[in-house]
């Protein structure tokens, strides 16, 4: 009886998943495998990929830089929340939360305000004298724009990972002889490597497939395939050669989850 009803329960869940997941994951393939003039089924598409490749790799390149900086930021953050007072821990959480409840363009925008040649920053160094600097347009203003807007995705998995570490287990080790420093390399950090790892993948999926930032703080020489991306299915009018570079980018999505699966639930083998 207790299995039919978790079967029942979980139709509304299986039903979504089939609709807005797995159907729509099948149209993807299917336009990447087939000729867009004939329809038929073609390898065509796939076969240009090659040529998308360095702008991939590039894609690639500036969400790890962006992962491995909102960990520099975030851990400690995530750190000084989870060791706060319950009250504390909550305002600060929301504080964290509170961003994100903005809309992204209109986070992204405003960077544009700060950074363009004209903006308050540059406004702000020719009032003091000092000569306006190129901000905007560049690699690093992609990147800031991708860590501003995915800090919190590192931040929040960080803290609910070393916010339920058992404190009994810094304790010991401290009975063990262990100071402040070794308690934290050899206890704390890798209990976080779940969190990490979660975080990581969750800034890097949505870092490596933008391409808003990319196009309103980058420059020509900053393009990733998230512009490639949108630029076939609005302008170039070949949605079979975008959906082809889209399963792409959905199999490296798989690659990362397997691989946050594979290594991120593992917090035992703490060596004190």
């Amino acid at each position: 009886m207790m299995k039919r009803k978790s079967v029942l329960l979980s139709v509304p869940y299986i039903l979504w998943m089939l609709v807005f997941t797995l159907i729509p994951l099948g149209v993807v393939a299917y336009y990447a495998m087939t000729d867009p003039a004939t329809g038929a089924f073609s390898l065509g598409n796939l076969k240009e990929l090659g040529l998308y490749m360095p702008v991939l790799g590039q894609s690639i390149g500036y969400s790890l830089v962006s992962a491995a900086i909102c960990l520099l930021i975030g851990y400690p953050v995530a750190y000084f929340i989870a060791h706060q007072g319950p009250v504390a821990q909550k305002f600060l959480y929301m504080l964290v939360m509170l961003p994100m409840c903005m809309s992204f363009l209109l986070r992204t925008l405003a960077w544009v305000g700060l950074l363009q040649d004209t903006g308050i920053i540059n406004n702000l160094l020719a009032a003091i004298g000092l000569p306006r600097l190129q901000l905007i347009r560049t690699p690093g203003a992609v990147v800031l724009g991708m860590v501003y807007n995915y800090l919190p995705y590192m931040i929040l998995p960080l803290y609910a990972t070393i916010v339920k570490i058992d404190h009994r287990l810094i304790e010991a080790a401290e009975d063990l002889g262990c100071n402040g420093v070794q308690t934290f390399t050899k206890v704390i950090l890798p209990l976080s490597v779940p969190g990490m790892l979660s975080g990581m993948t969750m800034v890097f999926v949505p870092a490596v497939s933008t391409f808003y930032i990319s196009q309103k703080l980058g420059g020509t020489d900053t393009v990733l395939i998230g512009d490639v991306i949108e630029r076939q299915f609005k302008q170039g009018n070949n949605a079979n050669l975008g959906a082809a570079l889209s399963l792409v980018l959905m199999i490296l999505v798989f690659v990362c989850t397997g691989i946050m699966n594979r290594f991120g639930g593992d917090e035992e083998g703490v060596v004190v």
